[in-house]
């Protein structure tokens, strides 16, 4: 008789001191919270997309009588699904850093942010606001949505001060100490985005149009949330390779340097303003920092990560729960490399622009998706069997880093015939086989990666439900299910 294969096995377990072992009974609910908000981002950004696709149907279109509001409900998707998912998601990963929660100002915080991701969603439905498609961070000129993004953040950089506050005495929650650097390093970022964007302000000239100024206000603090998330990225790879081997990549101190590696270069975002925002300085010092700063590190990184798989090779099958794992790092550094290079390549003004960020924001959304599986699992308070949870992430992380790569194989296409970016409907001008081509493939691959979301979003909400019913198990026994002892007759 065989053992099933596909069982959860139970990974390597390392020494308490390592920090596997979370609160008796719980990933505190502060956790939950984070994680509670950065998933319903993801959800009420999906159905803002359906009145995004409504606007492009003639007939239905037109029974919305305001002109601009399905390029509102376009800026609050970008806004829920990129900056309150990501900033949302690390806050809860720098919660687990630590047994306990934060205390008090720590649930204020997380009030505050929650209450912003509402209050933006509420400005969707500000009549006659007009929406500013900026880069990084597209807004509604209107105080209700601006109100909301400020409190938003407002909350984020509260969370993310308190966590590095507890973190000096060093990690001891769910999240390891290597990959603990690396989440305050994103914090730091987004401190330094803060401090670019007020920096900024300052540099701009009174009386501005609204396009200038929020795309000159937002364009270096952009650059240094980028990097906040590339360090979250690079954090979560270093978790998910340390739970599949059970040893860690890289220890304390080296991931200290790098990371600051990492870092240092960008604390001159807010000294390019010095001679005023518009002047060239200020634009393509960020550009040449994006493009010099951050690849670097990344490949170092990566290439310790692979240094570490080679050397746990293991000549049986790996645990089901590793598989999964290794799926989503797989994923998201193919991702983060094909970024790279399309960013090399980038000549113009065309769609090889949105292929490189897609890519690049995909290598990051797959890192993070990964994250949450180990989360929900180590939440416990389920009653899915946990095989059925990691066979799940067995086959969606794939299938999202497939369809991605396909997505944005498909916009590189157009833009090497020169398919122009921001070009929509009408202004779409197709004149191309090739352009026709790369359209036809970035439809298909839009459609698996949108697949997988939703399956995501499934798997996320349906282990979650049990938080309101059941106490979580202790967080070793989740996150390391022992073996299923029923066998299989062959």
């Amino acid at each position: 008789m065989n053992a099933r294969s596909d069982q959860p096995t139970a990974l390597p377990s390392r020494p308490a001191t390592a920090g596997t072992a979370g609160p008796e009974g719980r990933v505190h609910l502060e956790a939950r919270g984070w994680l509670g908000l950065a998933l319903g981002s993801l959800v009420i950004a999906g159905l803002l997309s359906l009145f995004v696709v409504l606007g492009r149907i003639p007939v239905l279109s037109g029974w919305f009588a305001d002109p601009h509001f399905f390029q509102r409900c376009l800026v609050a998707h970008v806004n829920l699904s990129l900056a309150v998912w990501f900033y949302a998601f690390i806050a809860a990963l720098l919660a687990l850093t630590r047994r306990e929660s934060g205390g008090p100002a720590a649930r204020l915080a997380l009030a505050a942010a929650a209450g912003g991701a509402v209050i933006m969603t509420i400005g969707v439905w500000s009549r006659g606001a007009e929406p500013i498609l900026s880069n990084y961070i597209p807004v509604i000129d209107h105080p209700v949505f601006l109100t909301g993004l400020g409190l938003f953040f407002a909350g984020v950089l509260a969370r993310f001060g308190i966590a590095l506050a507890g973190l000096r005495g060093g990690a001891d929650g769910l999240v390891p100490a290597g990959p603990s650097v690396g989440l305050a390093a994103a914090a730091v970022a987004v401190f330094v985005a803060g401090v670019t964007w007020l920096a900024a302000l300052a540099g701009l000239p009174r009386g501005m149009e609204a396009s200038v100024f929020y795309e000159f206000s937002f364009w270096g603090p952009g650059h240094a949330l980028q990097v906040a998330n590339v360090c979250a990225m690079l954090a979560v790879w270093l978790w998910v390779l340390e739970r599949s081997t059970g040893t860690p990549v890289l220890q304390p101190r080296p991931a200290l340097v790098l990371f600051s590696l990492l870092l240092l270069p960008h604390f001159a975002l807010p000294l390019l303003t010095l001679r005023g925002t518009l002047d060239p300085l200020y634009y393509t010092g960020a550009t040449q920092l994006m493009r010099w700063g951050i690849f670097p590190v990344v490949l170092v990184v990566l290439g310790l990560c692979l240094h570490h798989l080679r050397r746990h090779r293991r000549p049986a099958h790996r645990p089901l729960v590793a598989r999964a794992l290794l799926a989503g790092f797989a994923g998201s550094a193919g991702l983060t490399l094909f970024g790279f290079i399309l960013g090399a390549c980038i000549r113009g003004s065309n769609t090889l622009i949105p292929a490189h960020y897609h890519a690049s924001l995909g290598g990051v959304t797959l890192a993070f998706m990964t994250a949450a599986f180990l989360v929900v699992a180590a939440a416990g308070a389920t009653r899915t069997d946990p095989a059925r949870l990691w066979t799940g992430a067995r086959r969606q992380l794939p299938l999202f880093a497939i369809g991605q790569s396909v997505f944005v194989l498909g916009f590189a296409l157009g833009g090497v015939f020169g398919l122009l970016r921001k070009a929509y409907s009408s202004d779409q001008y197709v004149r191309s086989a090739g352009e026709i081509a790369g359209l036809s493939v970035m439809g298909i691959g839009g459609l698996a990666a949108a697949a997988a979301g939703l399956w995501f979003l499934f798997l996320m909400l349906r282990e979650i439900r049990g938080w309101l019913h059941v106490s979580a198990p202790p967080v070793s026994a989740a996150l390391f299910p022992t073996p299923h002892c029923h066998e299989n007759q062959s």
